[in-house]
């Protein structure tokens, strides 16, 4: 019932930004933890970012720390990965995902997926 849907994704150059929209339809998940994450041909599911329900807690892969910033707005119900100083290494497609437990959406657990956007940074 509940679909999550990316958007914003693109081809850049490196050092570049982008941000990435996930907006959820079918019912609110103001309660719920939400994060992001990626996958790189050849390669598995990478947890990026999470963040909690209030938004007043935000996680994030050591590999993009500094660089990417999650946010979300519960009166839109969505959820941003804004990301500067693109690096090719962040080519992907990006996925979000929202769970009730954000320890267990850290670590790769959903309840929800979206169908992905695909980045590429190139050099």
């Amino acid at each position: 019932q509940v679909q999550l849907v990316e958007s914003g994704g693109g081809l850049v150059q490196a050092g570049d930004s982008l941000r990435l929209s996930c907006a959820a339809s079918g019912r609110s998940l103001s309660n719920y933890a939400m994060g992001w994450f990626r996958q790189a041909p050849g390669k598995g599911r990478e947890f990026v970012a999470g963040i909690i329900w209030s938004g007043g807690t935000t996680y994030y892969a050591d590999s993009v720390k500094g660089r990417f910033t999650i946010s979300r707005d519960n009166a839109k119900n969505t959820v941003y990965l804004q990301m500067n100083s693109l690096k090719p290494e962040d080519t992907a497609v990006y996925y979000c995902g929202a769970d009730s437990s954000s320890a267990y959406l850290r670590r790769g657990k959903c309840d929800y997926w979206g169908r992905g956007t695909q980045v590429t940074v190139s050099s």
